[in-house]
Order: C-alpha cells, then structure tokens, then sequence
C-alpha cells in the first residue's frame, strides 16, 4: 500500500521562499514517477512539476517554471517541491502523487494512482 504524506505548507509572503516535502512508503518506486499538483478554491486540480524516479528527469508548468525545483531524495524515500520568488497565486492546497505507468512525465491528474492528503500554502501580499 503506497502511502504518501507532504508536509511544509504554511503562510509565507510574496517573494519568499518555501519548501514542500512529500514521503513516500510502502514499496520500491523504482519504476514510477512523481508529482506535484495544486488546487485553488473553485479550480481545478493542476500540473506543478514532475519527476521520474529512477533518473531524476524533471518537467515544469510553465507558471512556475524557473521559480520552483523539485527533487527526490532515493535514500529517504522523499520527494521536495523548493518554491522561490512565491505570488500570491501560487496559494493553493498542494498534493504529492505518484505513478506506477512507469518512469516518464505524466502531466494529467489522472495519470497518477496515489495521492497524499495535501498541504496548504497561502501567500500573501
């Protein structure tokens, strides 16, 4: 049973700096990839960033390419969404997901099979 968990969401101002962390449990991710989405009040889910497991190969939307990096640390089974330069918005409830379709980018929602419960990120003016 996978299992994932995020924590790090908080109120931070506009153009700080903050950072999401996401663990990941019950089996080895090897083949799977990893994701970032956010959802606003009245919005639907969205893409942030992805990154495939085994070799670390990243892809961004286009809002928060160059301000956000994500990362996956293999030994402790974490993955990490870093946010630079935050605008207000970027506040939303941000979700760690995972993948077993295997190692490539997934864009869709619906692509990943395994979802924390969220973290909350507000930024303000």
């Amino acid at each position: 049973q996978v299992q994932l968990v995020e924590s790090g969401g908080e109120l931070v101002q506009a153009g700080g700096s903050l950072r999401l962390s996401c663990a990941a449990s019950g089996r080895t991710f090897d083949s799977y990839s990893m994701g970032w989405f956010r959802q606003a009040p009245g919005k639907e889910r969205e893409f942030v960033a992805t990154i495939t497991w085994s070799g670390g190969r990243t892809y961004y939307a286009d809002s928060v390419k160059g301000r956000f990096t994500i990362s996956r640390d293999k030994a402790k089974n974490t993955v990490s969404l870093q946010m630079n330069g935050v605008k207000p918005d970027d506040t939303a409830v941000y979700y760690c997901a995972a993948t077993s379709r295997g190692s490539a980018i997934w864009l869709r929602p619906g692509n990943y099979d395994h979802w924390g419960q969220g973290t909350q990120v507000t930024v303000s003016q």
